[in-house]
């Protein structure tokens, strides 16, 4: 089984936070040891060359046949193993070792032979002062480490909320918030220097920027071509009117409401892509709202109503909706077509080939086309946009069994008080 990290494991901060406090550990014990080290081989060694000298003068009374001081003798009690065994063989050595409850440091050499002489001198506060420094240099790492850990992530929290304040204004450009811009100072005044932060921020604005005045762009050129078709095709649908009766006549009046419906659809996406559009909200039942729309659509479509509920919507947009995506539904797929109402949620499915690829991972696109197939010009595009300005979820999947379904989820609390008394489920109508 794999050990999964919580995901707050994965921020910035946290990372930086255990890089310090690593960093930081690491660097107090080398330096503690080497402290440690140091003044322990100093005060040991001080420790051993007066219990040597003590260890001298010990002998030389010894030999002259004086009396021993205390602390001294031949073979003396609490005398460590290991140490007379040194001084027997020869050699004179030293050794810190417990007598009497409390550490001693023992000196001691060769004399008459199988016999050892020693010396001792109190090695408590030697002992002491290393205890001291070694309580010293743990409060003080502790100190540092904290105090580092502060200050370091003061440090990070700042470059962190900066890149928080940058990814979010990423998400808001790239829902469509066009106008969000992350206005770091650092990037307002040319002399100042700049680091890696303020560069990506200044980088995210003038690409926003940018990319902003391309679409204002596209969108008044849209309009501006929509509008200047406005005239020449109101003449020409009066001069069609005035046509002779015939095939012909039927042809060019056929085209030129096609061309006046394109130069309709032209001037709402325009609307739509200004973000300007301004919602009429009133409490509407679902099932009459889709009924309504079937009816405007003039086609042979069924209503399937599992659950009616109201919602506070926008009823001439959710109606134009769901008019393009049964007119969709008609045009690219095959019958039966069926707009099902569950809940807040209104789906339009027909028994075609169901939607391409790109539109089922990306969403509708304006006139794509796909390996030579019929594009599905406009009328998703502007359902997709109506859609949005209502605040509802529009998504475009494909049936296991076939077909394509689109599905309309509009804004909705259970909780919510409604309009009315809803309707029975499982009604339909055609």
């Amino acid at each position: 089984m794999k050990l999964r990290l919580p995901a707050w494991t994965a921020t910035l901060t946290w990372k930086a936070a255990v890089f310090i406090t690593v960093m930081c550990c690491a660097l107090a014990a080398l330096l503690g040891a080497f402290v440690h080290v140091a003044v322990t081989g100093q005060t040991v060694g001080n420790a051993r060359d007066k219990a040597l000298t003590k260890l001298q003068d010990v002998t030389r009374l010894y030999e002259a046949g004086d009396r021993l001081p205390p602390g001294s003798g031949v073979d003396p009690p609490g005398l460590p193993e290991s140490l007379r065994d040194l001084a027997v063989r020869g050699k004179r050595a030293t050794m810190v070792a417990e007598h009497d409850g409390r550490p001693t440091m023992w000196a001691a050499g060769p004399v008459d032979g199988d016999r050892a002489i020693a010396a001792e001198i109190d090695y408590s506060q030697s002992a002491k002062t290393i205890d001291g420094l070694d309580r010293a240099i743990a409060g003080s790492s502790v100190l540092a480490i904290g105090a580092t850990l502060l200050v370091g992530a003061f440090a990070v929290t700042r470059v962190t909320r900066r890149l928080h304040l940058t990814a979010t204004v990423a998400r808001r450009i790239s829902a469509g918030d066009l106008d969000a811009r992350v206005n770091d100072p650092r990037t307002k005044d040319p002399s100042r220097a700049q680091d890696e932060v303020a560069t990506v921020a200044g980088a995210l604005d003038t690409m926003a920027s940018s990319l902003q005045g391309k679409l204002e762009s596209e969108q008044r050129f849209t309009a501006d071509v929509a509008h200047e078709l406005r005239t020449p095709l109101t003449g020409l649908h009066a001069a069609a009117e005035l046509l002779p009766p015939g095939r012909p006549a039927e042809l060019v009046r056929d085209r030129v409401q096609t061309m006046r419906t394109l130069t309709e659809d032209l001037l709402e996406i325009s609307r739509l892509d200004s973000r300007r559009e301004q919602v009429e909200l009133d409490c509407h039942p679902l099932a009459p709202l889709a009924e309504r729309a079937v009816r405007a659509s003039g086609t042979d479509t069924e209503v399937r109503v599992v659950r009616d509920v109201c919602v506070e919507t926008d009823r001439r947009r959710l109606e134009r909706v769901l008019g393009n995506l049964i007119a969709n539904a008609h045009k690219h797929g095959r019958a039966p077509v069926v707009l099902t109402v569950d809940g807040p949620e209104i789906s339009v499915r027909d028994h075609g080939d169901g939607y391409p690829d790109y539109l089922v991972e990306h969403g509708p696109q304006r006139f794509r086309t796909e390996g030579g197939a019929k594009g599905h010009g406009l009328g998703l595009t502007i359902a997709a946009g109506q859609a949005l300005v209502l605040g509802a979820r529009l998504e475009f999947t494909n049936a296991e069994d076939g077909g394509a379904v689109a599905r309309v989820r509009l804004p909705y609390a259970e909780d919510e008080q409604g309009c009315g008394t809803p309707g029975p489920p499982g009604g339909s109508s055609g």
